[in-house]
C-alpha cells in the first residue's frame, strides 16, 4: 500500500499537480482521508524524500523540491502512451529485412517445418538422468565451466560424430554452443569482416542469411539443384568469397545432398582461397534410403571445414544446445571471443546430455525417431493426393523432416499458403529461385515429423479446400 501511495504522489509531482516548493498534506490528515495507517503514509513520504522528489524542512512539513523540472501533465491512464520511433542499427535492419514479419513458430501447427515429435521424447528417462546428475555432480553443474563447454559432453560428442558422421576430431576441437544458429553467428563474427562475400544456398535457411547480413557479409546466393549447391558456378561467380555456408548432407529445405564431385570441388576451393566452409549438419541423422552420408569434414585435409551440429532439432527445440567441431587453429580464438559474450552454455543441460550420449540413450532415440519419421513421411505421401483429390502431389524425400508438395500448374503457391493459414495450416511456398528443383511447378514445403496420421489427414483436408478456393478465384478472374 505504501508503494501505491508513493507512485501516486510521485506521478502527481512530476505532472505538476504539486507545484515546486509546495507543501504536501500532513501525514496524519492524509492517513485519515485514505483510511490507512500513518506508518503507511510515512513510508511513502520516506521514499519521495529518498529519491529526491521532496524534502523535509526544519520549519515543519514535507515539501516538493524547488528545482524539480516542470514536466508536462500526463495523459489519463486510459490513454495509450505514444510509441517513440526507434533508430535501429544497420545489423538489426539487415535482420528485419531478411526475415520479414515474425511468424509464430512455437505452436505445433501442421505442416510447420523443423518441428520434432516432442511427444515422443523420453521424458522419464531424461528425468532420471537429470536426478542422477544432480546427485553426483551438483557442485560442478552450479559453477563456471570452460568457454568450450563441459568436458564430458565434448568427449561424448567427439566419439559420436566420429562413429555416426565420420567427423575427425578430438574433444579439444569440440565447442558447445546455444544451438546451431548461435554457432554460425560465432564463426561469422570471428572470421568475417564487413563486405566479405559468403556463398549461401538458394533456397536456404533464411535466419542464417539474416545473421550473416547482420555482420556485414555480402551474400552470394548459389542455386541448389538435384546434386546440391552448384559449387562450380559459385567458384566462377565469386572465387574470392571468404566463406561458404551450406547443408551438404540434407539441404534445408529441399532435402538433396551435395554430390561427391562438388564436395571435393568445395574443399579444393577453400584450400586454394584461404576460405572457410561452414557445414551445417542440422538434420544429417535422419536419412531413410541408406546409411547417413559422411560429413564433408571427413574429407577435409586442409583444416578449412567448421562442422555444426545441434540437439535442438533432433531431440527437442527447448534444449537450445548445439556444437561446433573446429580446426585446431580456431580453438584459442573461440575461447577468447566466448569469454567476451555469454561465457558458456548452461552446465546442467550439458551434463545431462553427456550422460544421455555416453549411455547409448541418444543413439537408441535417434533410431526410433528415424523409423517414426519414415512412417510419417510415407503417410503424408500416401494421403496427400487421395485426401486433396489429386490437387497436391507429394514427392518422397530420402532424408529430413519435410517434403515438397506440388500444386497443379498455374496455381499461385503464395495464395495457397495464405488461404491455408486462414484454415490453421502452415505451408511455405517456394519462390521462383527454386525452379531448377521444382521443375518450374508451383510447390509448397510441408513438415511432417511432428504430426500423426489423423492430424495429417485433417490438415490435408483443410489444405485441399484452400487450393480449391485459390483455383476458384483464378477462374473468376
Amino acid at each position: 500500500m505504501y508503494r501505491q501511495l508513493y507512485v501516486a504522489l510521485r506521478d502527481a509531482i512530476i505532472a505538476g499537480g504539486f507545484a515546486p516548493g509546495a507543501r504536501l498534506p500532513s501525514t496524519r490528515a492524509l492517513a485519515d482521508d485514505l483510511g490507512v495507517s500513518r506508518t503507511t503514509v510515512l513510508q511513502a513520504f520516506d521514499l519521495l524524500v529518498g529519491e529526491g522528489y521532496a524534502v523535509v524542512r526544519s520549519t515543519g512539513g514535507t515539501h516538493v523540491v524547488r528545482n524539480l523540472p516542470r514536466a508536462p501533465r500526463q495523459k489519463p491512464p486510459t490513454a495509450p502512451a505514444p510509441v517513440p520511433e526507434c533508430r535501429l542499427s544497420r545489423a538489426a535492419q539487415a535482420i528485419l529485412e531478411e526475415l520479414g514479419p515474425p511468424p509464430d513458430p512455437f505452436r505445433p501447427v501442421p505442416f510447420t517445418t523443423g518441428l520434432a515429435a516432442i511427444e515422443e521424447f523420453p521424458v522419464q528417462l531424461w528425468s532420471r538422468t537429470v536426478a542422477r546428475q544432480w546427485q553426483r555432480h551438483a557442485s560442478a553443474m552450479l559453477g563456471f565451466t570452460s568457454p568450450y563447454g563441459y568436458m564430458p559432453l565434448r568427449e561424448a560428442i567427439a566419439q559420436y560424430v566420429m562413429t555416426a558422421r565420420g567427423v575427425r576430431c578430438t574433444p579439444d576441437q569440440v565447442v558447445i554452443v546455444n544451438g546451431a544458429q548461435h554457432g554460425v553467428e560465432m564463426m561469422a563474427r570471428l572470421l568475417l569482416d564487413p563486405g566479405d562475400q559468403v556463398w549461401v544456398e538458394d533456397p536456404g535457411y533464411v535466419p542464417m542469411r539474416a545473421l550473416l547480413r547482420s555482420v556485414g557479409a555480402v551474400l552470394v546466393p548459389v542455386q541448389v539443384d538435384d546434386h546440391g549447391m552448384n559449387v562450380h558456378d559459385a567458384v566462377r561467380r565469386a572465387p574470392n568469397a571468404r566463406m561458404a555456408l551450406l547443408t551438404p548432407s540434407y539441404n534445408a529445405p529441399l532435402g538433396v545432398a551435395l554430390s561427391l564431385d562438388r564436395r571435393l570441388a568445395l574443399l579444393d576451393w577453400a584450400a586454394r582461397s584461404d576460405a572457410w566452409v561452414v557445414e551445417d549438419d542440422w538434420n544429417g541423422e535422419f536419412r531413410y534410403d541408406a546409411e547417413a552420408i559422411p560429413a564433408v569434414q571427413s574429407l577435409d585435409d586442409a583444416g578449412r571445414v567448421i562442422y555444426v551440429g545441434s540437439f535442438s532439432k533432433i531431440l527437442a527445440p527447448g534444449l537450445r544446445v548445439g556444437y561446433l567441431v573446429v580446426p585446431p587453429g580456431l580453438v584459442e580464438p573461440i575461447r577468447q571471443t566466448r569469454r567476451a559474450s555469454d561465457m558458456h552454455t548452461a552446465v546442467p543441460v550439458q551434463a545431462v546430455l553427456a550422460d544421455f550420449l555416453s549411455s547409448g540413450s541418444f543413439a537408441r532415440h535417434i533410431r526410433r525417431m528415424r523409423d517414426l519419421y519414415r512412417q510419417r513421411q510415407e503417410t503424408l505421401v500416401e494421403l496427400a493426393p487421395r485426401v486433396t483429390c489429386g490437387l497436391l502431389e507429394v514427392a518422397p524425400a530420402a532424408a529430413g523432416m519435410q517434403v515438397v508438395g506440388y500444386l497443379p500448374a498455374g496455381v499461385d503457391a503464395d495464395a495457397v499458403s495464405r488461404a491455408a493459414s486462414a484454415r490453421g495450416v502452415v505451408v511455405a511456398p517456394f519462390t521462383t529461385g527454386t525452379a531448377a528443383v521444382t521443375h518450374g511447378r508451383p510447390a509448397l514445403l510441408l513438415g511432417y515429423a511432428a504430426f500423426d496420421r489423423e492430424t495429417t489427414r485433417a490438415a490435408l483436408d483443410a489444405l485441399g479446400d484452400a487450393i480449391r478456393d485459390v483455383m476458384g478465384e483464378g477462374e473468376r478472374r
